[in-house]
């Protein structure tokens, strides 16, 4: 499978599969839990309405709403982000001044003098 930007790898995808649950009764779903998970991702990563998502790649919006809500009563989005927390990835991390912000007080300071004489008077 193609990644695609906000869905998971395939090794993610390893971790993760053993906690959906297989359907009950009937004929399978149409839409594959990695698919209605990749779908949410692109919701909460995009910030788009829920109607907004795109039905070629992730199929009818209802449909992945519905299994959102699911997973979220039965705590099974929960169990999800834990478990793949426990190994982050650390490939595409970047820390600089935009996310780490220094004190008010960090700049500015008068600097101590470092002179070779001495300002002892009694010397």
């Amino acid at each position: 499978m193609i990644q695609r930007r906000y869905e998971l790898s395939d090794e993610q995808w390893e971790q993760i599969k053993d906690l959906f649950p297989s359907y009950r009764t009937g004929r399978p779903p149409q839409l594959s839990s990695r698919t209605a998970l990749n779908a949410i991702l692109w919701i909460a990563r995009s910030g788009a309405a829920w109607r907004d998502l795109p039905a070629e790649r992730y199929g009818s919006w209802k449909t992945v709403y519905s299994r959102f809500c699911i997973w979220r009563d039965t705590e099974l989005l929960a169990s999800i982000f834990q478990k793949l927390h426990i190994e982050p990835n650390f490939e595409h991390i970047s820390i600089d001044s935009t996310s780490v912000k220094a004190h008010q007080h960090s700049a500015g300071a008068k600097k101590k003098r470092t002179d070779t004489k001495s300002t002892n008077i009694l010397e």
